[in-house]
């Protein structure tokens, strides 16, 4: 018998990921710790997204064809009408900035292959830290 301790049924997580492997993999990771899991192929897929109905966390692609992580990072921190959101930035490729992300605005920078419980501790880290700046 599967029991969730702190279920956290309140928390939306939004992953981007223009390649529809990885968009299952994270999102099976999430669901299984209770979380609701929205997904975008793209990044301006993701923004519409993001302004209609604001996540709680975004798992964001740096790699992407049409917009890559970088640029949908800067424009949601541009955007002076969304709330806080964590951005923890997700990437194969040993070459991406994890420093023009960080000053971007992305809150942190996980490299690929995922290690789920990483990424498990990683939003549950960013979420304790958006809910303590709400409360």
């Amino acid at each position: 018998m599967l029991i969730l301790s702190n279920f956290p049924s309140a928390y939306r997580i939004l992953v981007v990921d223009d390649l529809v492997d990885n968009l299952v993999l994270l999102q099976i990771i999430l669901e299984t710790e209770g979380y609701e899991v929205e997904t975008a192929l793209s990044g301006s897929l993701a923004l519409a997204q993001i302004t209609a109905s604001p996540p709680d966390l975004i798992l964001l692609d740096v790699r992407m064809p049409d917009m890559d992580g970088y640029e949908v990072t800067r424009r949601i921190r541009e955007n002076t009408e969304l709330p806080f959101i964590p951005i923890l930035l997700v990437t194969a490729n040993e070459n991406a900035s994890a420093v023009e992300g960080l000053n971007l605005g992305a809150n942190d920078f996980i490299r690929k292959p995922i290690d789920p419980d990483e990424i498990v501790a990683r939003v549950k880290a960013f979420l304790r830290l958006k809910e303590n700046l709400i409360s």
